[in-house]
């Protein structure tokens, strides 16, 4: 088991990394780019099913801290199997209800998935596009709750989360 989480550890990690180099993809003009940006995230999101179905919720005790933050990087991205990031969800809530999972990762997770689904989000994380040189979230639940609800799971402001992105 030892040698399966080490080698686990390292996957994860090494899809983490794939991702980051090729998520410039995502939003090319280049149908192709594209395309290979959502094969990637396809392959990855089947894995991260696998995974969680043998292992649950790959938590930082689990794999690493790195593993960790690499599996909901994954899930994050798994925008086109809904069925994939719900169940990272449900996992996650697990683990963030007896401390093994962050809280933070979780309501950026629980923001892409009600978008996914074509509701509105809680926390603002979640951007629609730029309008004016300023970034524009997806609809929001309470919209003049936003910053109370990030501040309790430990994200900044909206302005400073959006200022980070600025086109200005």
């Amino acid at each position: 088991m030892a040698h399966d989480v080490a080698a686990l550890a390292v996957e994860l990690a090494d899809m983490a990394a794939a991702d980051h180099q090729s998520a410039f993809r995502a939003n090319s003009d280049d149908p192709d780019e594209q395309l290979a940006w959502r094969r990637l995230t396809a392959r990855h999101g089947d894995r991260l099913d696998e995974i969680m179905e043998e292992y649950g919720w790959p938590t930082a005790e689990l794999v690493g801290e790195e593993a960790a933050r690499a599996a909901w990087l994954i899930a994050q991205h798994a925008d086109r199997q809904l069925d994939v990031q719900r169940r990272a969800l449900q996992l996650m809530q697990r683990a963030v209800s007896v401390g093994s999972a962050s809280p933070r990762e979780l309501a950026f997770l629980h923001d892409r998935t009600l978008v996914n689904e074509g509701r509105k989000q809680v926390y603002g994380t979640q951007i629609a596009g730029v309008k004016d040189g300023s970034p524009v979230p997806w609809p929001c639940e309470e919209p003049e709750r936003m910053d109370e609800l990030r501040a309790e799971v430990g994200i900044e402001p909206f302005d400073e989360y959006v200022a980070k992105f600025s086109m200005a």
